[in-house]
């Protein structure tokens, strides 16, 4: 069967989504790195505890919100752990669990971190666009992640599309 190939407007379109997904992380990653030695994942994982009940998720629930395998969040928890920022501790519902909560130190962190955060945010994203293009952005992230997530694993339960992970 031969490819359908993309034509000229869906590979400049194409192109140029590749070059956002390379391009921001970098630019997060730096502003984060450089205010606040965290890295980008360190503080989306400290953003995601901080925004739960209790300040206080599963591993496994953490692991989802921030689109991350277990070894990899382990691995982050565990340097969050030995600054300060993050405690684990067994599950209270469930002895075979593990809970990541937000120590008070971490809460300072985000509180700390976040204006910054947003600043580059809006300045590398929001800020370029127009109101109708922020919308036209949540709709076509919404409708990529519905091909990239189809079972609604990281992006909350099937027919709840729309609804962030970090809620």
């Amino acid at each position: 069967m031969e490819p359908r190939w993309l034509d000229e407007a869906e590979r400049a379109a194409w192109v140029r989504l590749v070059a956002v997904v390379e391009l921001l992380p970098g630019v997060l990653d730096g502003q984060l790195r450089r205010d606040a030695q965290l890295t980008h994942f360190d503080y989306h994982v400290l953003a995601m505890l901080s925004e739960a009940p209790g300040q206080v998720l599963r591993m496994t629930d953490l692991a989802a919100r921030t689109h991350a395998t277990l070894p990899r969040l382990s691995h982050v928890v565990r340097r969050l752990e030995d600054r300060g920022l993050v405690e684990r501790a067994p599950c209270p519902e469930d002895g075979r669990a593990t809970n990541a909560h937000l120590t008070p130190a971490g809460w300072a962190k985000v509180r700390e971190t976040a204006p910054g955060h947003v600043a580059t945010v809006r300045e590398h994203v929001i800020d370029a666009l127009t109101p109708e293009q922020v919308a036209q952005l949540a709709g076509i992230a919404e409708a990529l992640l519905h091909r990239l997530d189809p079972d609604g694993r990281v992006t909350g339960a099937p027919g709840s599309r729309g609804q962030a992970a970090g809620r």
